[in-house]
C-alpha cells in the first residue's frame, strides 16, 4: 500500500505566507502540515509515499529527504502545471501498484480514517463528510452502500454528504483519468474519472468521516488546525526553565532555549529549539513558537503561531496572529484581534476583502517584516513580506491595487 500526497499547488489564499515555501510546508503546532499528514499514514501502517510537488518542491525535498531517516520510503512527482485533480493524481502513474490511498497534503486528517479507508475491497471509496450546507461542496448521491452519483455544488443537494477529497483506488484509475475530458472551469476533475466508474458498473464505496477533519484553506484555518494539535500534545522540557519561570498544562519547551525569571506559560504551548523567553512574559494556550525565537520582557502572546527566527520587542502584544519568518516587531507593538462592535473580522485574500467568520483574528505577516516602535496594527491586517512600518504607525487593512 502506497499513499499518494497532493503537494504541488502555491496556496494563492495563503499568501503572502506562501512566498518563499508551498502551502504544504506553512507550520502547524511547529510542523510543516504535510508532516501532520505524513506521521498519520505511517500510524496506520502505510510505509511508502508518492509526493506529488510542483511549486517550490525544493523545500519539500530538503526536509523530507527520500524518508529514509524517517523509516519510510518517498518518491518524488513533479506536476508540470496544475491542471485538477484528476491530473495531478494521474502523475502517480507507474509510481504506485494495484491499490493506493490518495490524500492532500493540506488537510489533517487521522490515522483511524486511513487505516479504515485501506481495509475496504471496493473498486474505490469516497471520503465523504456530513455538512450542514451541501450545495456548496461536491455531493454524493447513494444508494444503500454504493455511490450512485456525483454532483458539484447542487442546487438540490440529494444527500448532505460532502467529498472531503481523500479517496482509495485501483491501479485501473489511470486509464480512466487518461479519458477525462476538461471541466467546465478547465480542469481534469477526479470526480468526473470517478463518475464514469460509477457509470461503467463499478462498485464505488463511500467512507463516513467521523474522527477530526480540517481543510486547511485561508490563513486563519492554520490558527483552528493549530489550536487542535495542540490539544493532543503532551508537555516535555528539553530546555531551560529558571526557577522563577511558571508552566502551566502541557508545555514543550526545546532543546538549548532559556525561559526566564517571570514567564508565565499556559499550555498548550510547544515553543521550538534555541529561543529565549521573557523575563516577565505571558504566553497563553494555543501558541506555537518556532526555533531561534526571541520574545522580550513583557510581551503576551495568545492562540498564534510564530515561525522561526522571529524577535517579538518588549511591551508587545501579539493575539490570534500568524507571523512569518524572520521577523522583527519594534518594542510596543499592538497587535487588535477584536473588532470593538464585536462582529465578523474581515481580511484581504487574492485581492478581496472576505468574512474570515471569527470575531478574533489579528495580523497575516509575511516573511522579513519590520514594524517601527508603537506600532499599532488593526484586526485582520495584512502584511506583505518584506515591509515595515514606521514608528507611531497605524497599520490598517488595505484593499490590494496593482
Amino acid at each position: 500500500m502506497k499513499a499518494v500526497i497532493l503537494a504541488a499547488g502555491e496556496g494563492t489564499r495563503m499568501r503572502p505566507l506562501t512566498l518563499s515555501k508551498p502551502k504544504v510546508m506553512l507550520p502547524i503546532a511547529n510542523k510543516p502540515m504535510i508532516e501532520h499528514t505524513i506521521n498519520a499514514a505511517v500510524d496506520a501502517g502505510i510505509k511508502e509515499f508518492v509526493l506529488i510537488t510542483g511549486y517550490h518542491e525544493d523545500a519539500l525535498k530538503d526536509y523530507f529527504g527520500d524518508g529514509k531517516e524517517r523509516g519510510i520510503s518517498i518518491d518524488y512527482v513533479h506536476q508540470k502545471k496544475q491542471m485538477g485533480t484528476a491530473d495531478a493524481i494521474g502523475c502517480a502513474k507507474g509510481h504506485v501498484c494495484d491499490i493506493f490511498v490518495v490524500l492532500n497534503g493540506d488537510m489533517l486528517i487521522s490515522s483511524e480514517h486511513i487505516r479504515q479507508l485501506i481495509s475496504s475491497e471496493k473498486d474505490a471509496v469516497i471520503t465523504v463528510k456530513e455538512v450542514d450546507e451541501p450545495s456548496h461542496f461536491g455531493v454524493i448521491e447513494t444508494n444503500g452502500e454504493r455511490v450512485t452519483k456525483i454532483i458539484e455544488k447542487p442546487e438540490k443537494p440529494p444527500s448532505n454528504l460532502a467529498n472531503a477529497g481523500i479517496y482509495l483506488f485501483k491501479e485501473s484509475i489511470f486509464d480512466l483519468i487518461d479519458k477525462t475530458e476538461l471541466s467546465p472551469r478547465g480542469e481534469l476533475e477526479i470526480t468526473d474519472s470517478l463518475q464514469m466508474m460509477i457509470d461503467a458498473g463499478s462498485n464505488i464505496g463511500y467512507q463516513l468521516l467521523e474522527s477530526e477533519w480540517i481543510d486547511i484553506g485561508r490563513p486563519w484555518d492554520l490558527l483552528e488546525a493549530n489550536k487542535v494539535l495542540l490539544e493532543g500534545m503532551k508537555g516535555e522540557l528539553k530546555g531551560t526553565v529558571e526557577p522563577h519561570a511558571t508552566l502551566h498544562g502541557e508545555v514543550y519547551v526545546g532543546k538549548d532555549t532559556i525561559i526566564r525569571n517571570g514567564a508565565y506559560i499556559v499550555g498548550p504551548v510547544v515553543i521550538g529549539d534555541n529561543c529565549d523567553i521573557g523575563p516577565n512574559c505571558f504566553i497563553r494556550s494555543s501558541t506555537a513558537i518556532g526555533n531561534n525565537v526571541h520574545i522580550g520582557n513583557a510581551v503576551e502572546v495568545k492562540n498564534s503561531i510564530i515561525m522561526d527566527g522571529t524577535k517579538i520587542g518588549h511591551l508587545s502584544y501579539l493575539g490570534d496572529s500568524v507571523i512569518g519568518l524572520n521577523c522583527n516587531f519594534g518594542a510596543g507593538t499592538k497587535v487588535a484581534n477584536l473588532r470593538h462592535d464585536g462582529r465578523n473580522i474581515r481580511c484581504l485574500v487574492k485581492g478581496k476583502i472576505v468574512d474570515s467568520g471569527r470575531r478574533k483574528l489579528g495580523v497575516i505577516m509575511g516573511d522579513d517584516v519590520h514594524t517601527g516602535i508603537n506600532t499599532s496594527i488593526n484586526v485582520g491586517t495584512v502584511m506583505e513580506a518584506g515591509t515595515s512600518s514606521l514608528p507611531g504607525e497605524v497599520v490598517t487593512l488595505k484593499r490590494k491595487t496593482n
